[in-house]
């Protein structure tokens, strides 16, 4: 499919216009192609530009002359993307997420939300049931360090897959506890988890089963326990988009509570 670029007359720029020969270059990293949503280099973040597609031309071509003459500090920190609350008072748990972010039903968590634009970036919320599991706190799950093990073993074995040729490898990246605003203790566990299959899964020689990698993923986890349950706040994020949602994803976890439940 063809590469589209965004041109505009030269009546549609800022007035008035510098001499020719002063005219800063437009950054090749704002390039659009209709088969992936953005290309980035590094000039412009990834949520910043999304914005430009939502755009008239006039203002496309306002934004692409101040991200060409703006200085690269003054792009390099995005504004905190704004939080809206979620809050469960029957199940009980609350927590804060981004407010573009789409609920998506059926997903078999709790509640599930995801990106409208990575759609390989979500949320979710999963308990454990009180009949099977009776949770007095977290260290019935050991330390977090074992908590973490658990949570890698538990990611490895929903990912398990049938196909041949099929590899993960996986470590757990770190593992804390916190005392919230609440007195109460959390959980947080990061995990790496990539997957890798061979194209041709079926051939007869090794060298027609080429391995490629299929996904690179950063999954966050913070649990925490109250009404006998056990609670997970479950955020998942591509490693390639990740340091540039760090921040928004870690104000999402830090926003996490289990509250109790009325009977």
């Amino acid at each position: 499919m063809a590469t589209l670029l965004f041109h505009s007359s030269p009546q549609h720029l800022p007035s008035p216009l510098p001499p020719q020969n002063s005219i800063p270059q437009i950054p090749t990293s704002l390039v659009f192609s209709s088969k992936s949503h953005l290309h980035q280099v590094s000039a412009v973040p990834r949520r910043s530009a999304l914005s430009l597609i939502l755009l008239s031309p006039t203002a496309t071509t306002s934004l692409l002359w101040e991200s060409a003459t703006a200085p690269q500090s003054a792009m390099a920190a995005p504004a905190d993307v704004p939080l809206r609350e979620y809050i469960d008072t029957f199940d009980g748990y609350s927590f804060n997420y981004p407010q573009n972010w789409i609920q998506v039903r059926g997903a078999g968590a709790d509640i599930f939300f995801r990106d409208p634009y990575v759609l390989d970036e979500n949320l979710s919320v999963e308990f454990s049931s009180p009949s099977s599991s009776r949770y007095k706190s977290l260290e019935d799950l050991g330390s977090p360090e074992e908590a973490g093990a658990k949570v890698l073993k538990q990611y490895l074995t929903e990912f398990m897959s049938t196909r041949l040729g099929v590899r993960r490898e996986s470590n757990v990246l770190s593992t804390s506890s916190r005392v919230a605003d609440d007195g109460k203790m959390y959980y947080q566990v990061e995990v790496n988890i990539k997957s890798y299959a061979s194209n041709n899964e079926l051939a007869v020689m090794p060298q027609d089963r080429v391995v490629r990698k299929e996904w690179d993923r950063r999954y966050l986890s913070v649990l925490g326990v109250e009404n006998n349950r056990l609670y997970e706040l479950r955020l998942q994020t591509p490693e390639s988009v990740f340091m540039e949602e760090e921040n928004d994803l870690r104000r999402v976890m830090a926003s996490f509570r289990v509250n109790k439940v009325s009977v």
